[in-house]
């Protein structure tokens, strides 16, 4: 999930203000509240089915009474007397954490001993506690029950599902990811929730395509479309995906074909687009037709010259490919990612030399020599626009990527002149430095 630029992050806890009390007790709270739902002459007034959500609550909250992002280990051992299960060190994000295993919860220190996240193993009253809390308080609500009081407690239950649903993924449970962050997202828009969480129904589908959940994920990234969320397009890239495992060649084209229209810059959708139209064996050339509808809506959009020159370097059209980054440069002179491209298609070219130099027979010697040549001014050509990209960009990834070929790129050249090693010199240092 963090590949794909979504946007998740541990929030807020809910430490509760009293001590953690037996399930027996939990379960007993709940069931009174639930007789006085049923209750003819209760179950219509609001205050019964807020005090079915209090109690709800108090349930899910229960396991984890008082706890709290940050606090250290001896600290932690003073306020949760129970005595760990098992220890065990659980590898997350590259970082390694200290597991403590209890009796209903499953605690996370980080390196440092601090608590970073727990995951409840054994709630104190079974079922979706957070759902019916937000079933309740919706249907207090609906009886009249106060906005200014209900709505925080649904809140309180959207971010609830979403902090486990991050911890489920952290952990790689992808399933159970899905079904928690389809919690925050269902809750999010029952009344009298505040604002709908934008971010649970892209992850929803996001967690649920990861286990082939395809009628899920297909659903909510709808959703999402529906929502305006579009995730700066990859829901049209990631809904061809769905298409393609379901056999709907045709239906995959009319999404990626709607999703490169609205946003023609991103890099999923050119790729989906360019693998289908080469697996299926058809024309390349009908996607930059895509795009030529874009430019007659936006004719100084120079981004677009830059996804056909992406297009011809995939199929190696390289002279298209270059024309196409030029005329982006004609829009926008100084359009990094174009001179980008050129540098790109240059290198394109030379590892197509290189595989035509290492075919040859040891005998085509002088052949071999002619071809060296040849490479040698390719890469030669190549430093120009990789360094006008340096000089344009502002964004450092695009830089250093420059720098780093212009380093490469010297390094192959060094014994055409002292001009060459010197600048390898230079380009190595420059590189340096950005990855300190």
């Amino acid at each position: 999930m963090k590949k794909f630029l979504l946007t998740l992050a541990l929030l807020g806890t809910f430490a509760a203000a009293y001590a953690q009390k037996s399930d027996a007790d939990m379960q007993k709270a709940v069931d009174k509240a639930l007789a006085a739902a049923q209750d003819a002459k209760k179950n219509v007034k609001p205050a019964t089915w807020m005090n079915l959500g209090k109690a709800y609550l108090a349930a899910y909250n229960n396991p984890t009474a008082n706890l709290a992002q940050g606090i250290d280990r001896t600290t932690f051992s003073m306020m949760f007397k129970e005595q760990p299960k098992a220890t065990s060190e659980v590898v997350m994000d590259g970082q390694t954490f200290t597991k403590l295993s209890f009796s209903h919860v499953d605690v996370f220190f980080n390196q440092a001993d601090l608590l970073v996240m727990w995951v409840v193993t054994k709630p104190s009253v079974p079922g979706d506690i957070l759902g019916e809390a937000a079933k309740a308080y919706h249907k207090a609500f609906e009886l009249g029950g106060k906005e200014k009081d209900i709505a925080p407690k649904m809140k309180e239950i959207v971010d609830a599902y979403y902090n486990d649903a991050f911890s489920a993924y952290s952990l790689g449970d992808m399933a159970k990811a899905s079904d928690l962050f389809k919690g925050a997202a269902d809750a999010s828009v029952l009344t009298p929730s505040a604002e709908r969480n934008d971010d649970s129904f892209y992850n929803t589908a996001f967690t649920a395509l990861a286990v082939k959940n395809y009628a899920r994920a297909e659903e909510y990234y709808n959703k999402c479309i529906a929502n305006g969320h579009f995730q700066d397009g990859n829901v049209y890239a990631s809904l061809s995906e769905i298409a393609l495992a379901q056999k709907d060649t045709l239906k995959a084209k009319n999404l990626l074909a709607t999703g490169l229209t609205a946003f023609p810059d991103n890099a999923p959708i050119l790729t989906n687009l360019i693998n289908l139209y080469l697996s299926t064996k058809e024309d390349p050339e009908k996607i930059v037709e895509l795009l030529d509808e874009a430019k007659k809506a936006m004719p100084d959009n120079a981004s677009l010259y830059y996804v056909e020159g992406n297009i011809y370097t995939g199929i190696k059209a390289y002279d298209k490919a270059d024309a196409a980054y030029k005329k982006a440069l004609e829009i926008q002179p100084d359009y990094d990612m174009a001179f980008y491209g050129i540098g790109t298609t240059i290198l394109k070219k030379g590892e197509d030399l290189v595989d035509e130099m290492n075919a040859l027979d040891v005998r085509e010697w002088k052949k071999y020599d002619e071809m060296k040549v040849q490479l040698d001014n390719l890469y030669k050509s190549a430093l120009a626009p990789f360094e006008s990209c340096y000089n344009c960009s502002k964004i450092p990834e695009v830089k250093a990527a420059a720098a780093d070929f212009l380093k490469r790129l010297n390094f192959q050249l060094r014994a055409e002149g002292a001009e060459y090693q010197a600048a390898y010199e230079k380009w190595e240092a420059v590189v340096n430095e950005a990855q300190q």
